[in-house]
């Protein structure tokens, strides 16, 4: 049975770092929520750690500008793990060949193949039709908001020939704003219904995790075994991945789950728990909008 709780204070102080979530928890695609950004701030001032905790497909400079020019200030977080960072570092290791067909929208998703300092001897990456590639690199629909049946044709001739697809951001949909979009993985759970091979580098996935403590350990007042909390609101990225990294985990009822939960300001209770058994998951916490 998960807690309902009114504000992130009343249980901050058992953690010494959060993993939390962008996209639903501190901005919604167009502009931040600014009592996220309180709570953060609050957060960090009695001596917590915030690592946003990313399924971008971006590198996480870019993410911090774009989060800047959102309104979230340096000031409520400490370090950013983007999946997108996580799956560049597996590209430039050559896990789907040299010669990758791209899915993505240009100029915006460009970032992606700027160079990785961390990787020693990169594989030269040579973005190519279709019919030339060894390999796919998903970083979304060029569309998101056309069906993602539309690109049936092009995962059946990649599905025979074989082809892996790398996918940077494991998120099925997000809301930007008032309009719900199609993500990356939505496409990636296409290729895997046809039969093709997906390859996951984002929540609820472990590479992502790893890269989250990897940037906690770097920062100057970690401790050296901090309690970690991670808080999101997609159940099947979030919790999940939470949940199966053995953390406590604060749900966020009003994100991608808001009509099932009946969140307003706080979830319904039936309804939040009619909607976690339908899932099939658990949560330590929720509360409707982080605050």
């Amino acid at each position: 049975m998960t807690q309902i709780i009114e504000q992130f204070a009343e249980i901050s102080g058992q953690y010494d770092a959060a993993f939390v979530d962008l996209w639903g928890c501190m901005h919604n695609g167009v502009a931040a929520m600014p009592a996220a950004v309180a709570a953060m701030q609050k957060y960090r001032a009695a001596g917590g750690i915030v690592v946003l905790v990313t399924n971008s497909p971006r590198p996480w400079d870019s993410v911090a500008r774009q989060i800047n020019g959102f309104g979230i200030p340096d000031d409520a977080w400490d370090a950013i793990a983007t999946s997108g960072d996580s799956a560049r570092a597996a590209m430039y290791r050559g896990i789907v060949g040299e010669k990758i067909w791209f899915m993505g929208e240009s100029p915006r998703d460009d970032d992606f193949f700027k160079p990785l300092s961390i990787i020693e001897d990169p594989v030269n990456i040579q973005k190519v039709p279709l019919d030339q590639a060894e390999g796919i690199v998903c970083c979304g629909p060029s569309d998101p908001l056309a069906d993602v049946d539309v690109n049936r044709p092009e995962f059946l001739y990649a599905k025979q020939k074989g082809l892996k697809l790398l996918c940077a951001n494991p998120d099925i949909i997000v809301d930007r704003g008032e309009v719900r979009e199609w993500c990356a993985g939505a496409l990636a759970a296409l290729y895997t219904e046809m039969g093709g091979e997906s390859l996951y580098f984002g929540k609820p996935h472990p590479p992502i995790y790893d890269l989250a403590r990897r940037r906690l350990a770097a920062l100057a007042n970690s401790p050296s075994d901090p309690r970690i909390i991670a808080i999101g609101d997609g159940i099947g990225t979030d919790v999940l991945g939470g949940v199966q990294e053995d953390l406590d985990v604060l749900f966020i009822s009003g994100g991608l789950a808001a009509s099932e939960t009946k969140t307003v300001r706080q979830p319904d209770p039936d309804a939040l728990a009619a909607y976690l058994q339908g899932e099939q998951m658990s949560a330590t916490y929720t509360i409707g909008h982080l605050r």
